[in-house]
């Protein structure tokens, strides 16, 4: 086991004498180094048994500190082991919280002030599945909190969020899909619209992953998309993945050549494959000057991107009430109607959870519908048809 404290002895000035030190590194990472005032080897022994074993128990005892003190002290602590996105919803989060309840000390936090936050937040018109988001932030901040023995119990752990209604997945129709390729097709500008469609309907990519696809991701003697995290280049920027590492995706022989043909387009030796090279410019200029984040790598890579996206939807009278998003749930439901397991799947999207593609497989499984109307058509329809005088398709000869 790794030795948290050392016992050294530090001689006096004369050089006739010696003290005993203490020397470990504290729960904020600093390295400390303790007299104890003595040359007693016995205690002095005993004293580092005790700080080592409280060390290791983290029964330092926590220091106060305002909410936004403490909110700064656990992402350091957290560093990088959460995502860029995670950490920016927490910090969202408890900032509005402050906002309600001021900027108190963290150990004084109930679940008064959590129903308190709640309510304020229904009030002001967030939607009830916003604010179990902010409500999931805060009860993971002040979790991560009791782990680490900075409070006895989570203030917020009864808090619960508000109850709301998920909504159904939604899909694209295949003439929809049709619609728009053809209006994206036509369109002159610089973006490829209709190979970023038609790539999401195939690949079932999230919008980040296309936007930071690079040609080095796309394998074309092996049909593949290589999706991997980035790294700060000359010509890459940063980003991470959501939820997994990498993963490899299938390409069809059509997707292929279309984006075989647009390579052909570009600029030698261009990096980004849905960048258009104008707004990798801005992108290079922003990044000399320190004005692009992880954060902007996944939502601002292209400009006024659901406007745009918006308009070709428009134009293609498509209903405005399906996302760029839903490209992507209509190729995992694909997946599923052909066949595919919730395995194959899952590694396919690159989902963390199980229950996330599950949800996909009971939207297609789910004929209860089609089963009720064919019960009830069994049990009273011939004679419903029968009273009515309408022809009884059912019946033999009929």
């Amino acid at each position: 086991m790794k030795e948290l404290v050392r016992l050294r002895m530090r001689p006096s000035r004369n050089g006739r004498t010696f003290k005993y030190m203490l020397e470990y590194v504290d729960e904020k990472g600093k390295k400390r180094c303790k007299s104890l005032g003595h040359a007693d080897e016995r205690k002095a022994k005993k004293q580092k048994t005790d700080k080592e074993l409280k060390l290791r128990m983290g029964l330092l005892g926590p220091r106060a500190m305002k909410l936004s003190d403490f909110l700064e002290d656990s992402l350091a602590r957290t560093g990088d082991q959460t995502r860029h996105s995670t950490q920016y919803e927490n910090k969202s989060a408890m900032k509005q919280f402050i906002e309600v309840v001021g900027n108190i000390n963290y150990q004084g936090v109930t679940l008064a002030h959590g129903e308190l936050f709640r309510q304020s937040c229904l009030d002001k018109g967030n939607s009830r599945a916003t604010v179990s988001k902010k409500v999931r932030a805060l009860k993971r901040l002040f979790a991560l909190a009791v782990e680490r023995k900075q409070l006895p119990e989570n203030p917020f752990k009864y808090l619960r969020p508000p109850k709301w209604r998920k909504g159904k997945i939604e899909v694209y129709k295949t003439d929809e899909c049709g619609r728009m390729l053809r209006v994206a097709r036509d369109d002159s500008g610089s973006m490829p619209w209709d190979l970023l469609i038609c790539t999401a309907l195939i690949t079932g990519m999230r919008r980040a992953e296309l936007l930071n696809l690079v040609w080095a991701d796309v394998d074309f003697e092996t049909k593949e998309i290589h999706i991997c995290p980035k790294s700060n280049t000359a010509e890459t920027w940063e980003w991470l993945i959501k939820d997994t590492d990498s993963r490899d995706l299938p390409l069809t022989d059509d997707l292929v050549a279309m984006l075989a043909e647009h390579q052909a387009r570009q600029p030698d030796r261009y990096a980004y494959v849905f960048v258009p090279p104008e707004r990798y410019k801005v992108i290079r200029k922003l990044r000399k000057q320190g004005m692009w984040t992880l954060s902007d790598a996944r939502l601002k890579v292209i400009n006024n991107f659901r406007r745009k996206y918006r308009k070709i939807q428009k134009r293609a009278s498509v209903g405005m009430h399906l996302r760029f998003h839903d490209l992507r749930n209509t190729a995992l439901t694909n997946w599923f109607r052909n066949g595919m397991s919730e395995h194959d799947v899952m590694r396919l999207a690159g989902h963390a959870s199980f229950e996330t593609t599950h949800k996909f497989y009971l939207a297609v499984a789910d004929d209860l519908v089609d089963r009720a109307r064919a019960a009830s058509d069994a049990g009273v329809g011939q004679n419903l048809r029968r009273i009515s005088g309408a022809p009884c398709f059912s019946e033999k000869g009929n």
